[in-house]
């Protein structure tokens, strides 16, 4: 039976919370390189959502991104819940899950082609899009706000809920535009500079699955027995934070 002394060294919750990590770097390495690729003809293209290269010769490198970032979005949560810093039936880990639901969608299910037309395939596109973009932000706040004033996970904590914050912010000119598309009229993407205001929020939203999966590196580390915060308010039940075999 694996007890909390052999945790750090050969429990492979650390192997999965290290491969999430690494998987989320490598999605901002893929979309990247095709964004610096691409900026070699013009710049005129990162006015343009990413998902518009699932459009064209390029797809494999956008579907291949995305699903790494869904793998390791999955791999984080499963350490982190696993180690005791959330429940699998809270609603951040449900809104972390919801997160790769989304970008799944994305993948499965590409933008409208105008060139074509409207289609249901980019309705379930654009509708997997906001699932995710709304999602992850909630999670992370959640995830992070019993832990913030903890002596061990408190500064991992803050920093998650810190890029949550963040990402909720860089989603306000999307609200804007679909704001301005109510009252005046005019098309809601035409308001923004849509493609720029997509990469920040994707970048601040990637940034905030790396933290939190930082997080999972150390949870899935420790030795010590950590006892989950008090939060009252929300009536979350103080639980004792013991890795043990049932652990990854």
């Amino acid at each position: 039976m694996l007890t909390a002394e052999l945790a750090p060294t050969r429990s492979p919750a650390r192997y999965v919370a290290l491969g999430g990590a690494v998987a989320v770097v490598l999605t901002v390495a893929l979309v990247g390189g095709l964004d610096i690729y691409r900026l070699g003809e013009s710049t005129r293209h990162l006015r343009r959502t990413i998902s518009e290269y699932a459009l064209g010769p390029h797809r494999w490198v956008f579907d291949t991104a995305v699903l790494l970032l869904v793998a390791g979005s999955v791999a984080i949560l499963a350490v982190l819940v696993a180690r005791g810093v959330a429940k699998w039936h809270s609603v951040g880990s449900v809104a972390f899950a919801a997160w790769s639901v989304g970008l799944t969608l994305v993948v499965i299910f590409p933008k409208n082609n105008w060139a074509i037309g409207p289609s249901m395939s980019g309705s379930i596109h654009r509708f997997g899009s906001l699932l995710a973009f709304v999602a992850l932000p909630v999670a992370a706040l959640l995830l992070a706000r019993p832990w913030r004033r903890d002596p061990v996970w408190g500064a991992h904590a803050r920093w998650t809920f810190r890029l949550g914050v963040l990402s909720a912010l860089a989603f306000t000119p999307i609200l804007y535009a679909i704001g301005v598309n109510a009252v005046v009229g005019t098309s809601w993407w035409r308001v923004i500079p849509l493609g720029y205001v997509e990469r920040l929020l994707v970048l601040t939203e990637v940034v905030a699955v790396l933290v939190a999966g930082l997080w999972a590196i150390a949870v899935s580390r420790s030795e010590a027995q950590k006892s989950r915060p008090e939060v009252e308010a929300q009536g979350v039940e103080a639980q004792e934070y013991k890795p043990s075999s049932t652990s990854l």
